[in-house]
C-alpha cells in the first residue's frame, strides 16, 4: 500500500527486451495529467480504470488501492456494439519536456478539439500517450504541442500531420517531436494479447524471464509501481547479480546527503540500506537538520521500493527478521517525532511518505526463522525439478539470505506463471504458493486496503467495527454498480457520496486512535499493531483520492460549473449539497493527514453551515442569491488557499533534495523531474483543489464576477512582464519603457516601485487587502493595481506576456488587451495617449517627480531639542512638529470624539466614537538615547551608508540589519517612563505604535510600513523599553528605506516619535475609505473589516476582509465581500504583557458579521456615519482606522486618503 502514487505510467518488467507495440498494455481510461477519470460511454457514467490484462508491464495508476480493487474483479468490460464503426487510436509521442510542462495534441477532428481545444496526453516512461475513438475512414490533420506551466503552447515545426483512418480496428501511432514529415505507420493493437517470451537457458543454468498475462492474478500495489529490473528466475546459486552499471557521484555533497550516498554505496542489500536510513533518522532526531534527514530518507526509501535503487545480494546471510527489527526501530523513531510538540507540518508530511515504505515487524516476521512456507514449497515432490530449482534459488534462498523488494516482484511473476494454465500444476502446490504470496505481501505491507483493514479488525471496539463494516459494504456496493448498465446516475452518485462519508467516519476513528502517541514502554506487539493502524489510515487517504476524483468527474459529467450556476439562478441549491459535502470531506481528509487541522476544521464547519443554511429570497435588505454566493465564495477561496499552501510546502521540501539525491544515485532524470509534481497531483489535496475551483467557477457565474479585484483604478500601458515577487532586480535590463507586472505572490508590505521606477501597472495573482502597504503605495504612486484569482483569466493574462498591453480598471470591470508595440518604445510620456500618460508619468525614472516634501517649519535639529527638553507628551498636547502627523491626528480625534456623541447621519445612524487614552514619546528621544550611549557617530555613519548602498549583492540588507541592531539595543530614558506613568496605570496593557515624520502625510501614508508592538506594560519597563526600541528600529527596515528612496526622501531626514495608547481587545477592526478606492465615487464609504486586531488588515495577510459599502446620503448598505482570513489576532485577558498576541483560527459560521444581516446593516450604517463625519472635519477624503469593542466604536487613526 502506497501513499505516493508517482506518475501514471506502465513499465516493462523485461528491461532488456521490449515488447512490440502491439503487445503493450492498453493505457487506462484515465487522464494522467489531471488525475481525472474519463466518462465511460458504455456505462453512461464515470468509472475508474480497470486492468484489462496484465503482461510484462507493471502498472501504476490513479491509486494503488483503486488499481487493486478493480483488478480483483478479473473481468474485462465488453466494448460497445458501435465500436465496429469506430477506430480506437492511441497516439504516442517520444519526447522529454521540462518539469511542469505537458504534451497535448490538437487537430481537425472534433475529438481533437477542432484546432481550438487541446487533448492533454498522459506521461508514461515510454512516452506521452493519448487515446481516442474516431470515425472510421476519416482523414484528419493534427499536431503536437508542449503546454507550459503558464499554459503557453509551443507548436511543432513544419506542416500539419495528416492521417487517413482505416475502416475500424485498434491501432497505435508512434511519433517523434518536430518530425512532421515522418511516415505514418499504424501499428495494430491485438486486444491485450500479450505473449510470453522465454530466453533460452545458458549452459550453466537457465535464466527465465516471465512475461505471461493472467487476468485473474491480482497485482499488489507494491508491484504495480515497480520500476526496477524484471523478475528473473535462476536455477543455480552461482548466478548472483553483479552491480556493474551503478555509479555514484558525491561531488558537491556535504553533511546528510553525503552520508546517505556514501552509505548507499557501501550497502548493496536491503537491510543495510534500511540501516542507513535508521542511522540517518536517529542521529538527527534532536538536531536542527531533522527535516532534511527525514526528507532524504523518504525519497531514498521511495526509490528503493520502486526498484530505482536496486537491492542486491552481497554474499551475507540475514533473514527477513533482521529487516523487520530495523523497520521497527525506524517506525518507532518517526512516530515519536509525530507526537512531539516541536514537530512541524513539513515533518508530518514527510514522515507520512516514509511509513508505507517500511516492512512489517509483526511477531511472525521477527521470529528467528520467518517465512518458512517457501522452504516447504521449494521441496515439494509434485512439481517439476526445474521449477523447484527456480523457486529455491530465486525466491527461497534469496529471501532467506538478503530479502528485498524485488522478491515480491519475483513471487508475483512466479504466481502468474503457475496459474496461467489451470491444471498444469497441482492444486495443493498452487494453493500453498498463493498463501505464501499473501504472507510475503503482508511482510512488505503490500496488501490491498481491504486486507489491511481486516488486519486491524481484532483491535477495534464495537462502534469502530460497525464503521468498518459500513465502509467495506459501501465500497463493495459501489464496485458492484460499476458492473451494471441499468443504474441511474443519481443512484450511482448516491452510492459514491455514501462511500465517501463512510470512509471519512472510519478514518476519523483510526486517526483518533493514533493521537495518543507511542509510549516508551510499549510492547512490540502494540508497536506492530500501531503500524497496521497507521497504514490503514494512510490507505484510506489514498482511496479518498480515488473517490473524490470520481466525484469531480461525476459533477463535470452533469454539466460542471454551468449546471451548478443554472440551479442557483433558479434559487435551487440542492444540487450543491453533494459537492459541498464532498469538499467538506476532502478538507477533513487533509486535516486528518496532519495538515493544519484547526484550519481544516474551521473550513469544514463553514461549508456544513452554508450547506444547511441554504438560499433565501432576501437576506435583510439584500438579494439572497448574491449574499449566498458571496458567503460561500469566501469559504471556497479559503479552501483553495489551503491547498495552495500545501502544494507550496511540498515544493519547498522536495525538489532541491530530490535533484541532489537523484544526481548522486543515478536516478533517471524524468523520475527526478516529476517527483514533486507527482506527489501533489496524486494526493487528496489535488482533488480538493479541483473541486474547490469548480465550485468557485460556478459562484463567479452566479454573481457575475470575473475574478478581478481593483485596488487602484485607472488606465496603464506597458510591456507585460511576469515576476515571482516585487523585489529589486527582477526586471530584465531590456525593460526600459513602461512595464505592467504580472506578480505571482505578495506579502503586502512590498514597495510597489521596488522592482523598477517604470512600473505603470500591476496584476497580482492572489487576493490582497486594499489597505496593505503595497495597495496604499500603489495609490500614492498612481500605479494601476488589480488582483486576479480566476484560473481562466490568469491563463488569458499569461497569453499576453512579453507583449505591449493596455490595462483598464474601472467600476465597469478590468480589461487587459494587446496594444501597439510602437507606443512606449522610446516615446516620451507627453506624447503618449492621454489615458496612458499619467501612468507613464508616475512610473518615470525621475524620482523627484514623486518625491515627498516633509512639510515642517523645523529641521531635524529642532526635534533633537524637543527630545532633550521633554519626556513623554500627553496625547492632547501632541502636534505634528513634536510628535508626527499620526499622533497629531490622534490628538485631534480625541477632541472630535467628544463632539461626535451629538452627531447623527440624516438617516439617524449615530456618528459617535471614542479614542483610546494615549501619550507620545516625541521626536528626538531616540537621538537622545543614542547620545547617552555614545552611539551617535556610529548611527550617523550607518545612515550615510544606507543612503547610497546598492540594493543588489546584499549591501543594503547588511547596513539595515546593523542599523536596526544598534537601535534595538537602546532604551528610552527614565524620564520618559515616569511621564508615561502619569498617563497610564502601571498595570495597563499598552500598544506602542510608530509616528514618524514621514508617514500619514498627504502624499505618503506609509500604512503598515513601520512596526507596532502590542501588549506591553509599564510595570515591566525593560520589556516596554525594548518595544519602543523596536519601533524606532523599524524606521530602518529594508522596505522602509526603499519606500523613502522611492518617495525621494533623504534617509537622514527621517525620524521617529512613538505613540503609546491603551491596548484594546477588539471584536472587529476596520479601515474606512471615505472615497471609494475602486471608482473614486464620493457618494459611498467603503469599509474593510477583519476579526480581532487590525494588524491583519495592514500587514497584507493572505485572505480577504469583510467589505461593506455605505451610502453617505441614504441608508443603503451593500455587502461586497465576506471575510476569509484564516486567523485573528487577539490579546488574551490572562496572558502576560509580553509584546505578543494570540493567533486563533477563525470559524466564520460563528461570526455575526457573516451570519446576521441585521447586525451587518447596522454596523455598516454606523461606520458610514463616522467616516462621513471625519471626512467633513478633516476637510478631505480619509483612511480611517478603528475597531469595535463590544458595542463601542473606537477610532485610532485618520490619515489623508491617497487618490
Amino acid at each position: 500500500m502506497d501513499s505516493l502514487h508517482l506518475s501514471h505510467c506502465y513499465s516493462l518488467l523485461n528491461a532488456k527486451k521490449r515488447q512490440p507495440h502491439n503487445k503493450i498494455l492498453r493505457q487506462f481510461n484515465v487522464s494522467v495529467r489531471n488525475l481525472t477519470l474519463l466518462p465511460t460511454r458504455n456505462l453512461g457514467f464515470w468509472m475508474d480504470f480497470q486492468v484489462k490484462g496484465r503482461g510484462n508491464g507493471i502498472v501504476c495508476g490513479v491509486s494503488s488501492v483503486e488499481t487493486r480493487e478493480k483488478q480483483n474483479k478479473g473481468k474485462n468490460k465488453k466494448k460497445s456494439e458501435s465500436a465496429s464503426e469506430k477506430v480506437q487510436l492511441r497516439f504516442r509521442l517520444d519526447h522529454q519536456v521540462e518539469f511542469g510542462e505537458h504534451v497535448a495534441v490538437l487537430g481537425s477532428a472534433k475529438e481533437l478539439g477542432s484546432w481550438k481545444k487541446n487533448m492533454v496526453m498522459d506521461w508514461t516512461e515510454n512516452g506521452w500517450i493519448g487515446e481516442l475513438e474516431l470515425r472510421s475512414g476519416e482523414t484528419l490533420e493534427y499536431k503536437f504541442v508542449i503546454v507550459s506551466k503558464d499554459k503557453n503552447m509551443l507548436w511543432e515545426n513544419g506542416s500539419n500531420r495528416i492521417l487517413k483512418l482505416p475502416e475500424g480496428g485498434s491501432f497505435e501511432l508512434v511519433s517523434k517531436w518536430n518530425a512532421t514529415d515522418e511516415p505514418v505507420n499504424l501499428l495494430p493493437l491485438d486486444s491485450f494479447e500479450i505473449e510470453a517470451e522465454v530466453e533460452e537457458a545458458s549452459d550453466n543454468g537457465a535464466t527465465i524471464t516471465s512475461q505471461a498475462a493472467v487476468p485473474d492474478v491480482v497485482t499488489s500495489p507494491f508491484v504495480e509501481q515497480w520500476q526496477g529490473r524484471s523478475a528473473s528466475f535462476v536455477r543455480s546459486k552461482d548466478q548472483l547479480d553483479l552491480e556493474k552499471s551503478r555509479k555514484w557521484d558525491t561531488s558537491g555533497l556535504t553533511g546528510i546527503s553525503l552520508k546517505l550516498v556514501e552509505g548507499d554505496k557501501d550497502a548493496r542489500n536491503w537491510w543495510r540500506k534500511l540501516e542507513v536510513v535508521r542511522e540517518l533518522v536517529v542521529e538527527n532526531m534532536d538536531s536542527p537538520h531533522r527535516l532534511e534527514a527525514l526528507t532524504y530518507a523518504a525519497v531514498y526509501l521511495k526509490w528503493i521500493n520502486t526498484g530505482q535503487i536496486p537491492c542486491l545480494e552481497d554474499g551475507g546471510h540475514h533473514r527477513p527478521n533482521r529487516h523487520a527489527e530495523i523497520s521497527r526501530l525506524i517506525f518507532r523513531e518517526v512516530e515519536k517525532v509525530l507526537s512531539r510538540r516541536d514537530t512541524t507540518l513539513q515533518e508530518i508530511l514527510v514522515i507520512r511518505k516514509m511509513q508505507p515504505c517500511l516492512p512489517s515487524f509483526k511477531a511472525e516476521f521477527t521470529a528467528s526463522v520467518p517465512l518458512t512456507r517457501i522452504r516447504d514449497i521449494a521441496h515439494r515432490n509434485d512439481i517439476p525439478h526445474d521449477l523447484k530449482q527456480e523457486i529455491k534459488h530465486t525466491i527461497q534462498n534469496k529471501l532467506h539470505r538478503n530479502a528485498g523488494p524485488e522478491d515480491l516482484v519475483s513471487t508475483e511473476a512466479m504466481l502468474e506463471r503457475i496459474t496461467k494454465q489451470p491444471g498444469q500444476y497441482s492444486e495443493a502446490f498452487v494453493e500453498q504458493f498463493k498463501i505464501f504470496h499473501n504472507e510475503l505481501k503482508d511482510f512488505f505491507n503490500a496488501g490491498s486496503l481491504d486486507e489491511q483493514l481486516e488486519s486491524i479488525r481484532e483491535s477495534l471496539d464495537e462502534s469502530s467495527l460497525s464503521l468498518l463494516s459500513l465502509f467495506l459494504e459501501s465500497k463493495k456496493e459501489l464496485a458492484g454498480l460499476d458492473e451494471k448498465n441499468n443504474v441511474s446516475e443519481a443512484e450511482r452518485t448516491g452510492f459514491l457520496v455514501r462511500t465517501i462519508n463512510s470512509l471519512n467516519a472510519l478514518r476519523e476513528v483510526i486517526a483518533k486512535g493514533l493521537e495518543s502517541g507511542l509510549r516508551n514502554d510499549a510492547p512490540d506487539a502494540s508497536i506492530a499493531m500501531r503500524q497496521k493502524w497507521r497504514l490503514c489510515e494512510i490507505g484510506l487517504e489514498d482511496y479518498a483520492f480515488v473517490l473524490l476524483s470520481r466525484f469531480v468527474n461525476a459533477v463535470e459529467a452533469l454539466g460542471g460549473a454551468d449546471w451548478l450556476a443554472e440551479n442557483v439562478a433558479l434559487k435551487d441549491v440542492s444540487s450543491w449539497n453533494d459537492p459541498i459535502g464532498a469538499l467538506t470531506v476532502g478538507i477533513q481528509q487533509l486535516g486528518l493527514s496532519g495538515w493544519k487541522p484547526e484550519e481544516c476544521k474551521a473550513v469544514g464547519n463553514e461549508l456544513l453551515s452554508w450547506k444547511k443554511r441554504g438560499i433565501s429570497e432576501n437576506e435583510g435588505s439584500e438579494d439572497g442569491k448574491t449574499i449566498w454566493a458571496l458567503r460561500i465564495k469566501a469559504t471556497l477561496d479559503r479552501s483553495r488557499r489551503l491547498t495552495e499552501e500545501y502544494s507550496e510546502t511540498l515544493l519547498q521540501i522536495f525538489p532541491e533534495k530530490v535533484q541532489i539525491l537523484g544526481k548522486s544515485l543515478g536516478i533517471p532524470e524524468n523520475s527526478v523531474r516529476t517527483f514533486t509534481e507527482a506527489e501533489i497531483r496524486a494526493g487528496v489535496v489535488f482533488q480538493v483543489s479541483k473541486l474547490a475551483t469548480l465550485l468557485l467557477k460556478a459562484v463567479r457565474k452566479t454573481i457575475g464576477s470575473s475574478g478581478w479585484d481593483i485596488l487602484v483604478p485607472g488606465d496603464a500601458f506597458g510591456e507585460l512582464i511576469q515576476v515571482e515577487r516585487i523585489i529589486p532586480g527582477t526586471l530584465p535590463s531590456s525593460a526600459t519603457g513602461p512595464v505592467i507586472l504580472v506578480v505571482n505572490k505578495a506579502d503586502g508590505d512590498e514597495e510597489v516601485t521596488a522592482a523598477g521606477s517604470n512600473i505603470s501597472g500591476v496584476v497580482l495573482l492572489q487576493e490582497l487587502p486594499h489597505l496593505s502597504h503595497l495597495g496604499v503605495r500603489a495609490r500614492q504612486e498612481k500605479v494601476v493595481f488589480v488582483t486576479c484569482d480566476d484560473d481562466d483569466k490568469v491563463s488569458d493574462v499569461r497569453q499576453l506576456l512579453g507583449k505591449y498591453v493596455r490595462l483598464e480598471a474601472s467600476s465597469t470591470g478590468v480589461k487587459l488587451t494587446a496594444s501597439s508595440s510602437e507606443i512606449g518604445t522610446g516615446v516620451s510620456p507627453d506624447k503618449l495617449p492621454s489615458s496612458t500618460a499619467s501612468s507613464a508619468s508616475a512610473a518615470s525614472s525621475d524620482s523627484s517627480a514623486s518625491s515627498i516634501t516633509i512639510k515642517s517649519s523645523h529641521s531635524k535639529e529642532f526635534y533633537l531639542q524637543v527630545g532633550h527638553t521633554r519626556g513623554g507628551i500627553p496625547l492632547a498636547d501632541a502636534d505634528t512638529q513634536s510628535s508626527g502627523a499620526k499622533a497629531a491626528s490622534c490628538a485631534q480625534l480625541a477632541s472630535l470624539a467628544t463632539s461626535s456623541t451629538k452627531v447623527y447621519s440624516d438617516q439617524g445612524a449615530p456618528a459617535s466614537f471614542k479614542v483610546p487614552a494615549g501619550a507620545v514619546i516625541p521626536f528626538g528621544s531616540m537621538e537622545t538615547a543614542l547620545e547617552t550611549n555614545k552611539l551617535t557617530k556610529a548611527f550617523t555613519v550607518l545612515v550615510e551608508q544606507i543612503e547610497t548602498a546598492e540594493i543588489d549583492g546584499g549591501e543594503l540588507d547588511k547596513h539595515c540589519e546593523n542599523l536596526q541592531k544598534l537601535i534595538s539595543s537602546l532604551l528610552p530614558g527614565q524620564d520618559v517612563i515616569e511621564s508615561l506613568g502619569e498617563v497610564f496605570p502601571s498595570n495597563a496593557r499598552l500598544i506602542v505604535r510608530s509616528s514618524a515624520n514621514v508617514e500619514d502625510l498627504a502624499g505618503m501614508s506609509a500604512a503598515g510600513l513601520y512596526d507596532s508592538i502590542p501588549n506591553v506594560c509599564l510595570s515591566d519597563p525593560i520589556r516596554f523599553g525594548h518595544a519602543v526600541a523596536r519601533v524606532w528600529a523599524s524606521l530602518y527596515t529594508r522596505r522602509a528605506v526603499l519606500s523613502r528612496r522611492a518617495a525621494g526622501v533623504p534617509q537622514k531626514d527621517a525620524t521617529m516619535a512613538v505613540l503609546v495608547q491603551e491596548m484594546l481587545s477588539p471584536d472587529l477592526s476596520f479601515v474606512l475609505h471615505t472615497l471609494s478606492p475602486t471608482d473614486n465615487n464620493r457618494n459611498f464609504i467603503e469599509a474593510e473589516i477583519a476579526p480581532g486586531l487590525g494588524e491583519t488588515l495592514a500587514s497584507g495577510t493572505r485572505g480577504t476582509p469583510w467589505r461593506l459599502s455605505s451610502g453617505k446620503f441614504d441608508d443603503t448598505v451593500r455587502t461586497l465581500a465576506f471575510a476569509n482570513f484564516s486567523e485573528e489576532m487577539i490579546v488574551g485577558g490572562y496572558s502576560p504583557a509580553d509584546g505578543e498576541v494570540i493567533h486563533l483560527t477563525v470559524d466564520y459560521s460563528k461570526k455575526p458579521l457573516t451570519i446576521d444581516p441585521i447586525f451587518r446593516r447596522q454596523l455598516g450604517q454606523r461606520l458610514g456615519a463616522v467616516g462621513f463625519y471625519l471626512e467633513r472635519k478633516f476637510g478631505s477624503p480619509q483612511d480611517v482606522e478603528g475597531c469595535l469593542v463590544g458595542n463601542e466604536i473606537f477610532i485610532v487613526q485618520s490619515r489623508p486618503q491617497p487618490h
